[in-house]
């Protein structure tokens, strides 16, 4: 009996933290029909109300994602991509691609402030809390425009020599960004308003998602060649490449847990975490077609997922892009078992 105890100690200390977190998988724990009809995009957790704000074309739907209960409805945001928050200001702002406009609303009652000219086509968004601005990702002028957050005016514009996706943060003044058609990463310098770095990360075909992980200094850049980059913030040097699903599009990081995950629209969610200094893939959970977009409540660990079904493919069009069905958009819970 002595020694199976000191074996089990043993055993526990030798556990690795990827080696616990693979006996317990993570999977979806609950799906919402959220309804509605049209397209969708990028989809924002807001911890201090516990909603969702998620992008559908022309409008963006505010919801408790626990119940899948819709709280509100923020209309006329043509072309909505994504929304950001500036939770110490008590305001969002909204990508109105199709206006080339970013709209400021009031966070508590979701009423519109104000509508700001920006960039042609602006894509993804970000609040940057150290200089209190807001920087609009426009991927028709190839450009990021910075806004005073406070006042809600222009700033400045950010040349970044190619199509921006989605943005990072390291929390110090700087933003990492996506740069699609270049395959590269770029660093901001949100109060100079300069591009800082660019890192080519070869063999990455149009990376799309981005997190960065403060604690190790990295970034996870999705890519949409089923590679998913794990770059080293402070060199730019790749420091592996690990296999992810198709049609990447969002990518998360949960420090709390030490993985990153890669919503694919292939119906899967990478897993990845880190192994001494190194990372590997950790689980591919199934999910929905179409669910490439993603958000992360970090407190609970938990990664909200949206999609819908799609009618079947047009024989003369088999190219086409696909129609979701009317009525089937779902918000998707994962979590661990």
């Amino acid at each position: 009996m002595k020694n199976a105890m000191l074996l089990l100690v043993a055993f526990s200390v030798l556990l690795t933290p990827i080696e616990a977190i693979c006996a317990s998988h993570y999977e979806v724990q609950q799906r919402h029909v959220l309804g509605g009809e049209g397209r969708w995009d990028a989809l924002t957790f807001d911890p201090a109300h516990h909603r969702l704000f998620i992008s559908r074309e022309t409008h963006v739907m505010v919801v408790e994602p626990t119940t899948g209960k819709q709280l509100a409805d923020i209309p006329d945001t043509p072309g909505v991509h994504a929304i950001a928050l500036a939770p110490d200001l008590g305001k969002g702002f909204i990508t109105a691609g199709r206006a080339n406009k970013v709209i400021e609303f009031d966070a508590e009652s979701l009423k519109v402030l104000s509508t700001i000219d920006v960039g042609a086509k602006p894509d993804l968004i970000v609040y940057e809390p150290a200089s209190h601005r807001v920087f609009s990702f426009n991927g028709g002028s190839n450009d990021a425009t910075a806004i005073d957050a406070k006042t809600g005016k222009v700033i400045g514009t950010v040349p970044l020599g190619g199509k921006p996706e989605f943005p990072a943060l390291d929390g110090k003044g700087h933003i990492f960004v996506n740069v699609e058609n270049t395959g590269e990463i770029a660093e901001i310098d949100a109060a100079k308003l300069n591009v800082l770095q660019r890192w080519a990360m070869k063999g990455c075909e149009e990376p799309s998602g981005l997190a960065f992980d403060a604690a190790h200094s990295v970034l996870f850049s999705g890519c949409s060649n089923k590679t998913l980059f794990v770059v080293d913030s402070q060199t730019g040097k790749t420091i592996t490449q690990l296999p992810i699903g198709e049609r990447v599009d969002g990518v998360a990081y949960d420090p709390g847990r030490q993985l990153a995950f890669s919503s694919n629209g292939d119906g899967t969610l990478t897993v990845i975490g880190r192994k001494g200094n190194n990372y590997e893939v950790v689980q591919n959970v199934t999910t929905q077609r179409g669910a490439r977009t993603l958000a992360l409540d970090d407190s609970s660990h938990t990664v909200y997922l949206v999609t819908a079904d799609f009618e079947p493919p047009q024989p003369d069009k088999p190219d086409a892009r696909p129609v979701p069905k009317a009525g089937s958009f779902t918000l998707l819970m994962v979590s661990q078992k």
